[in-house]
């Protein structure tokens, strides 16, 4: 019993070791929080940036963790709802902005002077999908 005591242990720590370092690589290399700064004119914040992703990493991963539940009114919830969103918005943003993905998928399905058009058919099916996730499966 022990052994896979500590067996479950050591493959909890080597995937979460994964995990973190597949995010910090991600952030780093790819300058998510630095171009981040740049955007919003606020370079001389970055330390709060890096800060709040790493609080906000070590409260996740003690979320997930503990799965708590805060009882919580819906006019706290709906602000920490719609933080939430724009942070995954702006990561997946600066992801394509990084990698210049809308660019070659525009010269790969040849809409290269459409590309607004892509843009907004991309943003819309992102919103109109959340919503649809969230009012039928969500509000049941």
């Amino acid at each position: 019993m022990t052994i896979n005591i500590l067996f479950i242990i050591m493959i909890g720590l080597a995937s979460g070791l994964a995990v973190g370092a597949g995010f910090v690589a991600f952030l780093s290399v790819l300058g998510v929080i630095p171009r981040l700064t740049q955007l919003t004119k606020t370079m001389k914040l970055i330390a709060w940036y890096e800060w709040a992703v790493v609080f906000g990493a070590l409260l996740g991963t003690a979320g997930s963790l503990r799965d708590p539940e805060l009882h919580l009114s819906p006019y706290v919830t709906i602000p920490l709802g719609l933080t939430g969103g724009i942070f995954v918005g702006m990561m997946a943003a600066a992801l394509t902005e990084v990698l210049n993905v809308l660019p070659i998928l525009a010269k790969r399905v040849r809409v290269d002077d459409k590309l607004e058009t892509l843009l907004m058919a991309i943003v819309l099916g992102k919103v109109f999908g959340s919503l649809f996730h969230w009012i039928y499966f969500v509000g049941r």
